[in-house]
């Protein structure tokens, strides 16, 4: 029952982290910025850019 409090933050930041790495952005350093965020602030930072951070992206279609 343990390790789920610990697998769910570590999946959220996980998913954060592969969206940010595979999606453009504008301008380019907000990718750089929220990678640091999500590094230093885990769950919070994986959070703060699910609402906020994925408008930021650039659509490629």
């Amino acid at each position: 029952m343990i390790i789920v409090f610990y697998l769910i933050p570590f999946l959220i930041v996980i998913s954060a982290l592969v969206d940010i790495l595979r999606n453009e952005f504008n301008p380019h350093q907000n990718k750089v910025i929220w990678v640091i965020v999500v590094i230093l602030l885990p769950v919070l930072g994986s959070i703060l850019y699910w609402i906020i951070g994925r408008g930021q992206r650039v659509n490629r279609y």
